[in-house]
């Protein structure tokens, strides 16, 4: 309960407001609160990675894994759709986040940076404490991305989205990221209304000025009603999986999918993205609460393995490599072991 009542008179002392008293009176899950506990202990080889020289500078990242505690003690991430207009990831569900600055000293300012760029959210770290900074995953487009989870403490927090760059804001409840059932209705019935926002989470458009409305107010589904086999058109997978070769050693790779209850309207969560939001329930709901499915495909690398590999064979990594002078380790045994196992196997599945 203290970090629950840290919550409380923070928030309150901000807002004595009774609205806002009456959403934190809810009592916060113990599975919430072991969850945030493991991400306050969570800790890695690196402190700072911008100042390790483990990483090129010039093709570093960050996205913000922005959390909050709903109105029934459930946790919470902030998503976002991005702009249609956007010349990359057009229209994809994603996390505020973006490539590092000059002036960033840790994937904490590049994070906290892009999100108040993006989304308007402070930078405030007493209203948003930092939780951790995971290790980094690979993108599609070489970029070392570092996630850094943070906790918004502060209901009142109001939106200011970037036009250009978001089109929506929206959660997703983070337990659900280690499930298979959905949280939400997903049955599609003859001429029934889609599903709107105020069933569950919350969404909103674009605007030039913040929104009204709070958007840490999450509004939990009730259960759906019983639909007979004549009026249930199709029930779609709320979670989903393929295995991808990816890399240069063509190493399969899993790519989850987890649909928001928002589709067409808002695209599934996928690919790294979802990894990232997986990773951090793992830490968080762990060893208490394991994953309903596979997170890695089998003899899948790990993250590490394919960032060393794609330091010395990715171009624009290389380079980027020998200009700041970083230091990279031979990985040629591991590429041995690694590749070596991976085709050892693959040899063995087709006699």
């Amino acid at each position: 309960m203290v970090l629950r009542q840290a919550i409380l008179e923070q928030s309150l002392k901000r807002h004595p407001d009774p609205k806002w008293k009456n959403h934190y009176h809810a009592p916060l899950k113990d599975e919430s609160r072991l969850c945030l506990k493991h991400l306050a202990a969570y800790t890695t080889r690196t402190r700072n990675p911008y100042a390790s020289h483990q990483y090129p500078l010039a093709r570093s990242a960050a996205v913000l894994v922005a959390l909050f505690v709903g109105r029934w003690g459930d946790l919470y991430v902030l998503l976002s759709r991005r702009s249609d207009d956007l010349r990359s990831y057009a229209g994809d569900t994603s996390l505020p986040g973006g490539k590092r600055d000059p002036e960033d000293k840790s994937p904490e300012d590049t994070a906290r940076r892009e999100a108040f760029e993006e989304i308007g959210l402070p930078r405030d770290r007493r209203r948003i404490p930092l939780l951790c900074t995971l290790e980094p995953f690979l993108s599609t487009n070489n970029l070392i991305v570092f996630p850094v989870v943070v906790l918004v403490t502060d209901p009142a927090i109001k939106p200011a989205l970037n036009a250009p760059e978001v089109a929506a804001l929206f959660s997703h409840p983070l337990r659900s990221l280690l499930s298979s059932i959905s949280p939400f209705h997903l049955q599609h019935v003859p001429h029934a209304d889609p599903l709107r926002d105020s069933d569950f989470g919350f969404a909103h458009s674009v605007s030039p000025s913040p929104s009204e409305q709070p958007i840490f107010s999450p509004t939990p589904v009730s259960p759906a009603p019983p639909s007979s086999p004549s009026t249930l058109i199709n029930i779609p997978s709320y979670h989903t999986h393929r295995d991808m070769d990816i890399g240069p050693f063509h190493t399969c790779v899993r790519i989850h999918t987890f649909l928001t209850g928002r589709e067409p309207n808002i695209k599934p969560l996928f690919g790294l993205t979802a990894a990232i939001v997986i990773r951090v329930a793992c830490i968080g709901y762990g060893p208490e609460i394991n994953p309903e499915f596979d997170v890695e495909a089998p003899d899948q690398l790990s993250m590490r393995d394919r960032i060393a590999f794609a330091l010395t064979t990715v171009p624009s990594l290389s380079e980027a490599c020998e200009r700041e002078g970083v230091e990279v380790k031979p990985i040629q045994k591991i590429k041995d072991e690694k590749i070596g196992k991976w085709k050892g196997k693959q040899v063995k599945s087709r006699l």
